[in-house]
């Protein structure tokens, strides 16, 4: 049965991408590129990245393009773009999520726009993959902002767990690039892979099968709900461009909507 369960195929899936990754003079003029084939899109909160004006871009392009928006969240740490670690309280992290969401969400109010999930950044993102009690924190965090927020997450067994334990919808993440362990905690040691043939064959197979190559050679089940596909390499926009052509990427709430039966 379990063999049954580890190759069934995906045939809905969210992909989403990274906006307003840019403060004051240093822009990322690629970002955009990526939104006429994503689902959805992550917006920088200010913190690790984005000022005023270039997340106000952001909100308005996301709704030209009509997909789902979500805040962005990372540590308050610019010049290390959010990579780097920080010990937080509880309580301390509690507030750094809030503050995020919370201004994200009035932000895209004032122009006619709801916040549908959050997303970490960076170190936080590393830790949310890694540390049960931490991802917890953010999930009840998120929850504080809204009991209808979606919670991206690293894909794996801590997110499953998360959900359940803060009752609280994740969606479970991978991304391509990214080498995975047999658990599929990221491994950070091997650098991205950036090599487009590779990566859609990796999407094929995970498609097909639920399943997503690990770093001892075997395949490891993934029950994932999107895809990130990063912006920062030369080559994102060919990656993204051939991905669409496997399926036609949904948002998440849409995708639940529709199993659920409220959309046919």
């Amino acid at each position: 049965m379990q063999d049954v369960l580890e190759r069934k195929s995906i045939k809905n899936i969210d992909f989403n991408c990274d906006l307003a990754q840019a403060y004051g003079v240093y822009k990322n003029s690629q970002e955009y590129e990526l939104l006429d084939y994503v689902s959805s899109v992550n917006i920088s909160c200010g913190f690790h990245a984005g000022d005023p004006v270039t997340i106000k871009d952001a909100l308005l392009k996301a709704k030209e393009k009509n997909v789902a928006i979500g805040a962005h969240i990372g540590f308050n740490d610019i010049q290390g773009f959010g990579y780097r670690p920080v010990e937080l309280k509880e309580d301390e992290l509690e507030a750094l999520v809030v503050y995020q969401v919370g201004a994200i969400m009035s932000f895209a109010k004032a122009y006619g726009l709801s916040i549908e999930h959050v997303r970490p950044h960076g170190a936080m993102y590393k830790m949310a993959g890694e540390d049960f009690t931490f991802s917890s924190s953010i999930a009840r965090a998120v929850k504080k902002c809204s009991d209808w927020l979606v919670y991206y997450a690293p894909a794996g067994d801590i997110a499953s767990k998360v959900g359940d334990y803060v009752n609280i919808q994740v969606a479970q993440e991978i991304c391509l690039e990214k080498t995975y362990n047999a658990d599929l905690t990221v491994d950070y040691a091997v650098p991205d892979n950036t090599n487009n043939y590779e990566l859609i064959k990796r999407l094929q197979h995970l498609l097909h099968t639920s399943q997503i190559r690990n770093n001892l050679g075997g395949m490891s089940f993934a029950q994932v709900d999107t895809i990130h596909f990063s912006n920062k390499y030369n080559n994102s926009t060919d990656l993204i461009k051939e991905a669409a052509r496997l399926i036609s990427p949904a948002p998440v709430n849409y995708v639940n909507a529709k199993t659920s039966g409220w959309v046919d």
